[in-house]
């Protein structure tokens, strides 16, 4: 079945590579993808490295605070990260490059890429997020004889037959892996259906509760203030991550509350940065004066479109209230987790199946649900109405997660004894 597996994905690879060469998700760093990385990344030796591997922008933020305390706990070791998406390169550098020796491009799931990767990086540990289950990577980092790993494991109920048949498909199995820490009690159960050995499975929670985001400075946020080009004394909505279809939604609402409250000014932060201009040209048809945060204007502005990587944390500090999108599409909802850590109050639509953990934790503690427009507009208009609910509800919702954080020190513990236990 090996053998089929690995035919197959060179098969696939072939057909889909045209798609992937167009996407705005992966066209970027093709040398890389096919495990040719610069020279210079690698002058140091790797081998015995720790590689982390998330997929995309999201998937990074979660590693983010395993990566710090791995940083800290084992000094000494080399800390590659990889992604597979375009912006999460750019959140790696902006956020993670300080804490890892280098960044890449993952490998595509192909034999050869691979292989090329592996003898590049020589993990002695790689540690995968999610469901991130690229059985190349996992066959040929296990012949390399490198440890393997899983943190934040989810393994969904209505996919375990897909998971199943990718397993048999490709002759691995989830004994491979040495440590699966599992977000949830389900989770583990399906693990150990799958195959995973009881001795390695582990319920350690979601790191996504430890991303407190960084905080910036008080002249670091000031300075960013001046630099939207709003007022001293603005009150400021942050809507985060946005999607087709939310921006137009939000502008509509924010003409009507600025009806009531002059001074509101409003921060897009569109999840994809190629959307920028499309999202300053629907601001500029609402008759409000729009700027990207790149570009200097004069005079004030009513709204600053985000085209910048790493600096939407510190919008979530300068805001009194967040709206999170992807949740008034069918995109399953983005992370509410930060503007929340944050203390801020925290607004987000009906459509949040990707988050449904992230909602339980903060709706009634701080985080608000609304089902349309105008139920948005209403909970907005209310809550700027009380400025002292408004903090309350920014109180409780850092409470809240800081309630079931500790997730990341539990993950970074096994990982460590997956350390200890190389080569045994």
């Amino acid at each position: 079945m090996r053998a089929l597996y690995v035919f197959l994905s060179y098969i696939t690879f072939f057909l889909v590579s045209p798609l992937l060469l167009l996407s705005r998700k992966t066209r970027m760093g093709w040398k890389e993808r096919l495990g040719f990385y610069p020279k210079e990344l690698f002058l140091e030796k790797m081998e015995g490295c720790i590689w982390f591997h998330g997929a995309s922008a999201g998937d990074l933020l979660s590693l983010l605070p395993m990566v710090k305390l791995m940083r800290k706990q084992c000094p000494d070791r080399k800390i590659v990260l990889s992604t597979l998406t375009n912006s999460g390169r750019f959140m790696a550098h902006s956020r993670l490059e300080k804490h890892v020796d280098a960044i890449v491009f993952a490998p595509w799931d192909i034999e050869c890429a691979v292989r090329r990767a592996i003898r590049h990086i020589s993990p002695e540990l790689l540690v995968l997020e999610y469901t991130e289950m690229w059985p190349n990577l996992i066959w040929e980092a296990k012949a390399h004889g490198a440890k393997i790993a899983l943190t934040n494991g989810r393994f969904s109920k209505e996919r375990l037959s897909a998971y199943r048949l990718l397993l048999a498909l490709s002759g691995i199995s989830l004994s491979a892996f040495d440590a699966l820490m599992m977000r949830e009690k389900e989770g583990l159960k399906r693990a150990r259906l799958l195959g995973a050995r009881p001795e390695a499975t582990v319920v350690t929670g979601s790191t996504k509760f430890d991303v407190l985001a960084d905080t910036g400075s008080e002249e670091e946020l000031e300075a960013l203030r001046c630099a939207f080009g709003f007022p001293a004394g603005a009150r400021i909505l942050v809507a985060g991550s946005t999607h087709e279809g939310e921006e137009e939604l939000l502008l509509d609402v924010f003409l009507r509350l600025r009806s009531k409250f002059q001074t509101l000014r409003l921060v897009l932060a569109p999840r994809y940065i190629d959307r920028v201009d499309r999202v300053c040209d629907l601001a500029s048809q609402h008759k409000l004066k729009v700027k990207r945060r790149s570009r200097a204007v004069s005079g004030e502005v009513d709204v600053v479109v985000l085209d910048t990587m790493g600096e939407l944390s510190k919008a979530y500090q300068l805001s009194e209230v967040v709206f999170v999108g992807g949740s008034f599409v069918s995109r399953g909802g983005q992370n509410i987790l930060e503007p929340a850590a944050q203390g801020r109050a925290v607004l987000f639509g009906p459509h949040m199946k990707n988050f449904e953990d992230c909602v339980a934790v903060l709706v009634g503690r701080g985080g608000v649900q609304v089902n349309s427009k105008e139920n948005l507009e209403n909970v907005l208009s209310k809550l700027l109405a009380q400025s002292d609910e408004l903090r309350q509800l920014g109180k409780m919702a850092k409470a809240a997660v800081e309630q079931v954080s500790g997730a990341s020190e539990r993950n970074v513990y096994f990982l460590r004894e997956c350390l200890k236990t190389h080569g045994d």
